[in-house]
């Protein structure tokens, strides 16, 4: 049973890549449109396929949610921990500058309404030229961002004017800044202690090393006592915040905010330093296993790395190879191959090393980005089960990026479609595969190889069309200039992501029409008996 527990949210997620001018007389700056209004909730424990043409956006779009690429607008929420957890720097700021953030997201509002003035003045999204719908977008994309942001740190009191409510807030934060300091020395210490342990069971006892355990201890203990006090202090600047809720519990327009506000993790808002400690957590194994390697570290010091920076063990110690070695056991790797380079090892080899670094540190989502795309057949199914192993023992929760739907069908509990920066169907993989809504789906579906004589005489979807430029994307749909379902709706108005089944989302008009065993008839396409 698939798992409840959201692990990521992503709401409306944008990227676009700015495209360089063409001349000094330019004056509209052009973007290609990488990611476009992507939402989507990720569980904990499950594996999201995600598939689609190349120059789709897969890649981009777990690049985006691991904040390795900036995201231009959307919201990505990480709930593997908590604001309590972590106390972001952006959750103070916004606090303490309430009033500055409100005036923006006035300001924000103000700018779209205008826009769309402007657009309904020259005749609607049929009469607006391009440019002019493209500031719109970006625009109502600054609303959802302002109000996000500010709403979900303040809850009701983004409408309430209560300097009460908003200072026991940050006195909470504060409080539990101090709580989380507190605990990174203590972890410092518990390392500490596992590596005096360590040194003890192998060479014994000495006075130095049990001045050093003793030393250890009652710093632990001394930290475990601040904390309990600072505990008790957050009871009760939460008890008192309670209470000043009451006061406005009959106020819908402050409940209704107060159910908008979030503890998950804003991703987008987090500095370097802070995204840097969320590595540990959330991990990627790149496509192509040769260039993603240091070529001048061997597979130790490349396992290594990692759990030196997030402070899991002290670098040089016993303890560390020892957890090195078992990691290396359990992707596949021999313990001989600990001092060997990159350039010493098989194309299969290597992505092990690449698995290896990736999980060494104990993660909770990992983005497998075409991970198996460069490998031999019999190599995919030996990474592929591996991850699937892995998975089950460590309770992973994985995207996997691939333009393989075979290997997408047998890794992954749901599969998404992109085309074009857009998602265009989601849904279970049984789902996709037994009931496709989307005229794209079923034309990726009917590209399967297959060697079963009963679907040896299917005939094989060719699209015919152009695929528009990202730049440049239709008004309506992105995929009507090759779909022969396309109507004139088609063509003005985008369709949105709409659940048409429990748990089955697609972006079509017409999701209604089964396209089953007739789909031939439904696009603009040859099949390969007429080829």
């Amino acid at each position: 049973m698939q798992s409840t527990r959201k692990l990521l949210s992503i709401t409306n997620l944008k990227k676009y890549f700015p495209v360089a001018k063409t001349s000094i007389f330019q004056k509209q700056q052009l973007y290609v449109r990488a990611n476009e209004d992507i939402s989507i909730d990720i569980y904990e424990g499950e594996t999201l396929g995600v598939v689609g043409e190349s120059g789709c956006g897969k890649s981009t779009l777990g690049r985006v949610l691991l904040q390795l690429y900036p995201q231009t607008a959307g919201c990505t929420l990480y709930y593997g921990s908590t604001l309590d957890d972590l106390t972001p720097a952006y959750v103070k700021k916004t606090i303490i500058h309430a009033d500055a953030y409100r005036k923006k997201y006035d300001k924000a509002v103000a700018r779209a309404e205008a826009l769309e003035k402007k657009v309904e003045a020259a005749g609607g999204e049929d009469g607006a030229d391009f440019y002019l719908l493209q500031d719109l977008t970006i625009a109502k994309c600054e609303v959802q961002t302002c109000e996000s942001n500010i709403v979900k740190i303040l809850g009701g009191f983004f409408v309430k004017d209560d300097e009460e409510g908003k200072k026991l807030l940050l006195n909470i934060f504060e409080a539990n800044k101090r709580r989380n300091n507190l605990l990174d020395k203590k972890r410092k210490y518990d390392v500490d202690l596992e590596h005096y342990a360590h040194e003890i069971k192998i060479s014994g006892s000495t006075p130095k090393l049990d001045s050093k355990v003793n030393a250890a201890k009652k710093g632990i203990e001394g930290i475990e006592s601040r904390i309990r006090e600072i505990e008790k202090e957050i009871e009760g600047f939460k008890s008192d915040l309670v209470k000043i809720k009451e006061k406005y519990s009959s106020d819908p327009e402050f409940a209704k905010y107060e159910e908008m506000s979030d503890n998950g993790i804003d991703l987008a808002r987090l500095s370097y330093k802070e995204m840097r400690g969320l590595r540990k957590d959330m991990q990627i194994i790149f496509q192509d296993p040769y260039s993603s390697l240091n070529p001048r570290f061997t597979v130790g010091q490349i396992i290594e790395e990692g759990l030196v920076t997030h402070k899991f063990f002290k670098h040089g110690s016993a303890k560390l190879r020892e957890y090195i070695v078992e990691t290396m056991e359990k992707c596949g790797l021999q313990e001989y191959m600990l001092h060997r380079y990159p350039h010493q090892f098989s194309g299969g080899q290597r992505q092990r090393i690449c698995i290896a670094r990736a999980l060494a540190v104990r993660p909770k989502f990992v983005v497998c980005d075409e991970c198996v795309s460069a490998l031999d057949v019999s190599i995919q199914s030996q990474i592929i089960n591996l991850l699937q192993e892995l998975k089950e023992k460590q309770n992973l929760t994985y995207m996997f990026i691939s333009h393989d739907l075979s290997v997408v069908k047998f890794i992954s509990d749901r599969i998404m479609v992109m085309y074009l920066g857009n998602v265009v169907e989601l849904a279970d993989k049984e789902t996709i595969f037994d009931d496709p809504r989307h005229p794209y789906t079923v034309a990726l579906l009917s590209s399967i190889p297959t060697t079963d004589p009963d679907s040896a005489d299917k005939e094989k979807i060719i699209l015919e069309g152009n695929i528009p430029s990202p730049v440049n994307p239709p008004a309506g749909c992105k995929f009507c200039t090759r779909c022969y379902m396309a109507t004139d709706k088609c063509k003005r108005v985008a369709p949105p992501l709409t659940e048409i089944e429990p748990g089955h989302f697609c972006a079509c008009h017409y999701p209604d029409k089964k396209l089953g065993e007739n789909h031939e008839f439904l696009f603009k396409a040859k099949t390969t008996k007429d080829v």
